[in-house]
């Protein structure tokens, strides 16, 4: 029996389950430096409100949340939309969603964020919860979502 693809599902489970292990390693990691989740999504807001960021309060750090789902939920999407021409996506979750999670990083890290608030600095965290967190944390729930709600 084939299933129906289930594109909503497939980007809603994927975004929300990488947005939440993604959001997640990230106060962990940059907690161990001193950060709090506070100024971490503060931070994310920074990429809007720039250096007001941390002035705005829970108003700043409400919209680094939004800005943050937003994301994952654009990379499952993406993700979603490119399984429909590359079945290889589907066929292999895990080597293709490892790959995926790099390449997240790497456009957030060399794109986005250099876009956004300037050259990124790197540290330890950056090390664990970029190219060593994104492909397990972000690509893997993302594909395994998109494969688990595709035909």
């Amino acid at each position: 029996m084939k299933t129906v693809p289930k594109p909503f599902a497939a980007i809603f489970w994927g975004g929300l389950l990488a947005g939440i292990f993604d959001i997640t390693q990230a106060f962990i990691g940059f907690g161990l430096r001193g950060s709090t989740p506070f100024r971490i999504l503060q931070g994310i807001g920074r990429g809007i409100f720039g250096t007001r960021s941390r002035e705005m309060g829970w108003t700043s750090a409400a919209i680094g949340l939004v800005c943050h789902f937003t994301i994952t939920f654009t990379a499952a999407t993406v993700y979603y939309l490119a399984s429909r021409k590359l079945r290889i996506l589907v066929e292999r979750p895990v080597l293709c969603g490892l790959v995926y999670g790099e390449l997240v990083f790497l456009f957030m890290y060399f794109v986005v964020m250099p876009l956004a608030i300037g050259q990124p600095h790197f540290n330890i965290a950056t090390y664990i919860t970029g190219p060593i967190g994104h492909p397990f944390l972000v690509g893997l729930p993302i594909a395994l979502a998109v494969r688990r709600y595709s035909s």
